[in-house]
């Protein structure tokens, strides 16, 4: 099965983290991610969201890893200083990719993961973006009635299948959500 690694830009949006991980609940990808990558996810969200209380972060975290018992990657960090990249601070992310014997990083931070780093390892980065178009592309069912679900269970606040595409247009994956928006328009058609 597809193995991603999902970075912590991608995880901090709502809307995003929980398209992602529905689909990987449906099967279509295995995810992955590191201890560390959910510190950043924790840190970032309470910067950005500092009137929501940090329990509430740590308990989407917690059910994450519950949920996906074998997507936390773990004994990475021997690998760290072995990783070759601009930014040493995003070394942890690909050395625990490799790790989990991820395929992919699904990162908005193309620039920061380069092919030529990547591609001795086996890696690729790809963006959140064309990430979940190839899933479309894959199972495009099944990702249209993932956002309808979506829209179904999201409750704080309460949002329909419209309000969740703007959402993920937001969280930057327009491409993704405009082409959800025009297959599910045909559909009904």
């Amino acid at each position: 099965m597809f193995t991603a690694f999902l970075d912590a830009c991608v995880l901090l949006p709502v809307s995003l983290a929980d398209t992602l991980l529905r689909a990987a609940e449906a099967g279509l990808y295995r995810p992955v991610w590191s201890p560390t990558v959910l510190d950043e996810v924790r840190r970032a969200f309470v910067r950005v969201h500092p009137d929501v209380p940090p329990s509430r972060i740590d308990s989407r975290l917690r059910a994450a890893d519950r949920h996906f018992p074998d997507a936390s990657a773990r004994g990475y960090e021997p690998l760290i200083a072995t990783i070759e990249l601009r930014d040493p601070d995003d070394r942890h992310v690909v050395a625990a990719a490799v790790i989990a014997g991820a395929d992919a990083i699904v990162t908005a931070n193309l620039s920061d993961f380069p092919l030529v780093s990547l591609e001795p390892l086996g890696l690729h980065a790809v963006s959140p973006d064309d990430f979940l178009l190839d899933l479309l592309d894959l199972a495009p069912a099944t990702m249209v009635q993932i956002v309808h679900e979506q829209a179904r269970a999201t409750s704080r606040p309460p949002l329909d299948f419209t309000d969740v595409l703007i959402s993920l247009g937001k969280a930057g994956v327009a491409g993704f959500a405009s082409t959800v928006r025009d297959m599910d328009t045909a559909d009904q058609g």
